[in-house]
C-alpha cells in the first residue's frame, strides 16, 4: 500500500451508502458505531442518514423518477382519451426527485401536468 493510497478518498457506491446507512438505523446509538466500523466520520453518515430520509440516496435497485415528454401525436391521441376517462374519484401520485409528492386527478391533461411538474420539481 503507497502514501497515495491512504490519501485518497473512498467513492463509496450508493448501494452501499444505503446498506451502510439501514444498518445505522438499526438501534438505539447506532449511528456512531456504524461510523467506526466503517471508518466514517460521524458528520458524513449523519449527512447520508439525512440524504436517505429525503429521498435523495437510494440504491439502483429502486425506482425513480422518469421524465416526461409529450410528443404531438402522443398529444392527439390523448385528446381522445381524455373524451373516454370517466369522471369519478381516480387519482395519480407522482414521487418527485426533490422528495415531494404531488398527487392530481387521473383525468387531469397531460400539457397541464406537463407545465406543472417544472414548477413543482423545482429541478
Amino acid at each position: 500500500m503507497s502514501v497515495d493510497d491512504l490519501d485518497r478518498r473512498r467513492d463509496w457506491s450508493d448501494e452501499e451508502k444505503v446498506r451502510i446507512v439501514e444498518e445505522s438505523l438499526q438501534g438505539f446509538r447506532q449511528g456512531s458505531v456504524t461510523a467506526r466500523r466503517y471508518g466514517l466520520s460521524r458528520s458524513l453518515l449523519t449527512r447520508w442518514r439525512w440524504e436517505y430520509r429525503s429521498g435523495l440516496l437510494s440504491s439502483s435497485a429502486t425506482t425513480g423518477f422518469v421524465p416526461l415528454t409529450i410528443s404531438p401525436s402522443a398529444a392527439a391521441s390523448c385528446e381522445v382519451a381524455s373524451r373516454l376517462r370517466f369522471e369519478d374519484d381516480m387519482t395519480i401520485e407522482i414521487g418527485l426527485p426533490n422528495g415531494r409528492r404531488l398527487t392530481i386527478p387521473a383525468s387531469l391533461d397531460p400539457t397541464i401536468l406537463a407545465r406543472l411538474l417544472p414548477v413543482v420539481d423545482g429541478s
